[in-house]
């Protein structure tokens, strides 16, 4: 199945981003759950045709500090570093992360890799005292949180 978008299709979704990271912004907002954020990661990362991996960096209220797509792959796999991953979330003095990575397939369902990179990300952080809320696996249709799942 290919996935293509119009121009008029990106201009909207381009606009729906922006729109969602805006609220995402606003003084006083924060992500509490994992549906705050699973809107603006798929419209990231849905229609992208090779594999990304991302981190919402967030405050101690877990406000937005920024958004950063860190990796990027091959149609089935993308190459994560816990170093870069540690020391961009200290450079943007974030308290708490939310991973995000796209499956290019179109499945959602969290891969035995996935988990096993959330644990190791998730232990190398908690050294410097910084909390993995979530980690969002965005398929074409669907997202999948993996703390609901309670993956990690």
């Amino acid at each position: 199945m290919s996935f293509s978008l119009s121009a008029e299709e990106r201009a909207i979704i381009d606009r729906a981003k922006a729109i969602l990271m805006g609220s995402l912004r606003e003084p006083g907002a924060s992500i509490h759950t994992a549906d705050a954020a699973r809107d603006y990661l798929w419209l990231q990362l849905a229609a992208r045709e090779r594999e990304v991996f991302a981190v919402l960096f967030l405050d101690t209220r877990h406000r937005v500090i920024s958004y950063d797509e860190l990796f990027f792959g091959s149609i089935d796999a993308a190459p994560v570093h816990p170093r870069e991953v540690v020391k961009l979330t200290l450079q943007r003095n974030a308290a708490a992360v939310i991973f995000a990575h796209n499956h290019p397939s179109g499945d959602p369902a969290p891969s035995n890799a996935d988990i096993a990179i959330t644990r190791r990300l998730k232990e190398a952080l908690a050294l410097v005292d910084i909390r993995v809320l979530d980690h969002i696996v965005v398929g074409r249709e669907a997202v999948s949180s993996m703390a609901e799942l309670k993956l990690f």
